[in-house]
């Protein structure tokens, strides 16, 4: 179960901000908030009561082992979900070839057009034992599918069958991707109508990839539904969501318009990626549910401890007063190094002797915490007790959730992104599809350009 340490977000120790009895004043309308999106039952939530998409996953069980590597092939939410749950939940030498992976399947994540990165994945893989995932809902999206031609060239090229070597993770019955595999016979996964790229994490979209490496996918859903109980909860005194709810808003109506996450743990640090879309995408609005400009939202940044402490810290420190910053703490790690008791005679090293790495990662978070606030920037801790299934499932339901009703305090929709749409419907005018040559010239005919 995850911890959650409010103390360093309250004036009572900032000497600024909200208190604590101010913020438990407000919280009917968070936990009105909560209680709404609880009730309304979003995919995300509709999900974690049927087993359907864990048995699909696991109906493939077989197939899966027929291959040393899974690469995925997507962009945004059909890839942060995929890359968040690996780092977190493997090892990070995982991928290495001498790692002893016990039977399961190497993960990659190709979410970039990039040539140089595609190359870097594809050079190193033997295709004959390697699985691609496409993950598109509509089978449209530029980039996956630009990614999913060139392997299937490759495939062509090498001989093998695109139905042995290819899964489709797109809509239950219409689209691109789906009219392929039809025709093909190429094996499908389904993305649920009721649930967007970014919430898609418990969805075959995450768990696929996530289950061919030897993830217990179970194990996320039992954390996530634990969650979803515990955070039912409409008492704001023993509600982490909602006093983290209310906190935020209090930041953005107060100005503080960043929201760091500052994982100390490079194997939490994915999550700050996957968070990073989800707070973005969900909360940046431009009009409001009666159409009212508001021009809503936090810019989420990600920094990870202690390497950041060296690039940031100073910052957040001395900077602008427009940040609210949540940390992520691991208490056990899996492997640990005592530091050797060596220059005993030197004292700007003997302290250390005999102390753990993680003794001082997590020394590092705490003092950084309390450097913060006693620089007036409120602060907040979540602790994992260890790196497992249940622990990673219940932070996903947490941010998720906590999303979901930060777009019911904000009046906004969460669950679209209209803003991505216009660069979409551009690039593809400057790529020749058809249909959309008006939006290239509309948008670039006639702008003024100063180029050097």
């Amino acid at each position: 179960m995850l911890n959650f340490d409010f103390s360093l977000a309250f004036k009572e120790n900032l000497g600024t901000g909200v208190t604590y009895e101010e913020i438990l004043e407000r919280s009917e309308v968070a936990s009105e908030a909560l209680k709404k999106v609880i009730d309304a039952k979003p995919g995300f939530i509709r999900i974690l009561e049927t087993k359907e998409y864990l048995e699909e996953v696991k109906n493939l069980t077989s197939w899966f082992a027929n291959f040393e590597n899974v690469v995925v092939l997507g962009i945004g939410g059909s890839a942060l979900g995929n890359i968040a749950l690996h780092n977190s939940l493997k090892p990070l030498n995982w991928n290495l070839t001498d790692f002893d992976r016990k039977g399961k399947a190497r993960v990659f994540v190709v979410d970039n057009v990039d040539p140089e990165f595609v190359n870097a994945v594809l050079s190193k893989i033997d295709l004959s034992r390697t699985l691609f995932n496409v993950i598109s809902k509509s089978g449209t999206t530029a980039e996956a599918m630009a990614n999913y031609l060139v392997v299937r060239g490759f495939l062509d090229k090498a001989g093998l069958s695109p139905a042995e070597h290819l899964l489709f993770t797109t809509d239950p019955e219409k689209g691109v991707l789906r009219t392929i595999a039809r025709k093909e016979g190429i094996k499908t996964l389904t993305i649920p109508e009721d649930v967007g790229g970014r919430f898609s994490i418990l969805t075959p979209v995450g768990l696929a990839s996530a289950f061919a490496e030897g993830i217990n996918i179970d194990a996320l859903y039992i954390g996530a539904r634990h969650g979803l109980e515990r955070y039912k909860n409409r008492k704001a005194s023993e509600n982490p969501l909602i006093l983290n709810a209310l906190l935020h808003l209090e930041a953005i109506n107060s100005g503080k318009n960043i929201s760091v996450m500052m994982p100390y743990s490079n194997r939490l640090y994915s999550l700050a990626d996957w968070y990073r879309q989800l707070w973005a995408e969900s909360l940046g609005k431009r009009f409001d549910r009666d159409g009212r400009e508001v021009f809503t939202g936090q810019t989420p940044v990600k920094a990870l401890g202690a390497v950041d402490q060296h690039s940031q810290v100073q910052l957040y420190n001395e900077g602008p007063k427009d940040k609210i910053i949540t940390f992520l703490k691991l208490e056990s790690f899996s492997t640990d190094y005592e530091i050797p008791a060596l220059h005993n005679d030197i004292e700007a090293l003997s302290y250390l002797g005999g102390k753990k790495l993680s003794t001082l990662l997590n020394s590092e978070q705490y003092g950084t915490a309390l450097a913060l606030a006693k620089n007036g920037v409120p602060n907040l801790t979540v602790t994992f007790p260890e790196l497992n299934e249940e622990n990673v499932g219940e932070f996903i339901l947490y941010y998720e959730l906590l999303t979901a009703t930060m777009g019911e305090l904000l009046h906004i929709n969460p669950y679209d992104q209209p803003g991505v749409e216009l660069g979409k419907k551009i690039t593809y005018g400057l790529m020749g599809r058809k249909s959309y040559e008006d939006f290239l010239k509309e948008y670039s005919g006639d702008n003024w350009r100063l180029k050097l």
